[in-house]
């Protein structure tokens, strides 16, 4: 029953997240609010992963878990969502300082980038049984393939998707808004709420994962 009803929440979530995603999408802004969008959306994610860290921390049940990922997962896919469809909207009009590059690069890197997200995602649902974010918690540790080379090719492709989609745009300063501002929110993210997440649910099978294979950038397994 509770899973059930679990289950619900995060479906309910999942599709109040898209129509939030959405009102962004269409929605026509003065300058002043898309820069408390882009920005502020991102930087609320630094105290709802420090509240939601607390939270597990003080009774790391699986069950407790569960709700609390699931409130956290939603929450922050709101929050990242919003600030990346205001930004790519923002920078495609106002793009300040332009990159001086071919469109086709951009495109092209935008078709190598995508695809490899795609397989990772792809990647946690055979592996994990799981999906992105707040749509589903995995059932197994995701520790084969792309997750054999790095803890985290989600979020990695994801940024290099974002990067490929600054080149596109040719513009600097959104380029420059995921390396400063997005990137170490989401890695704040993976180290303070995630990898605890994940040594909850797991345990030393996590513990093991975690000391062979690297945090981030893709490297060869230890074994």
């Amino acid at each position: 029953m509770i899973s059930t009803f679990l289950t619900i929440t995060r479906f309910v979530g999942f599709l109040f997240t898209i129509y939030i995603w959405r009102i962004i999408q269409y929605g026509q802004y003065s300058q002043l609010t898309s820069f408390i969008i882009i920005i502020g959306s991102v930087l609320l994610v630094f105290p709802v992963v420090w509240v939601g860290r607390k939270a597990i921390d003080v009774q790391p049940s699986i069950q407790r878990l569960a709700w609390i990922t699931s409130f956290v997962h939603t929450i922050l896919m709101i929050f990242f969502g919003a600030s990346v469809i205001e930004a790519i909207k923002f920078f495609q009009v106002s793009r300040g300082i332009t990159i001086p590059l071919p469109v086709e690069v951009g495109t092209v890197l935008l078709y190598i980038t995508g695809a490899c997200l795609s397989l990772t995602v792809v990647n946690l649902a055979l592996s994990g049984l799981g999906a992105p974010f707040a749509i589903a918690l995995s059932k197994r540790l995701a520790d084969r393939w792309m997750y054999r080379w790095t803890r985290n090719p989600m979020v990695l492709c994801s940024l290099a998707t974002l990067i490929s989609i600054g080149l596109y745009l040719q513009s600097f300063y959104f380029i420059f808004w995921v390396i400063i501002l997005l990137t170490p929110a989401w890695i704040y993210f993976l180290k303070a709420y995630e990898e605890r997440e994940l040594e909850i649910r797991f345990g030393a099978s996590y513990q093991d994962y975690k000391a062979r294979t690297s945090f981030f950038w893709p490297r060869k397994p230890k074994r």
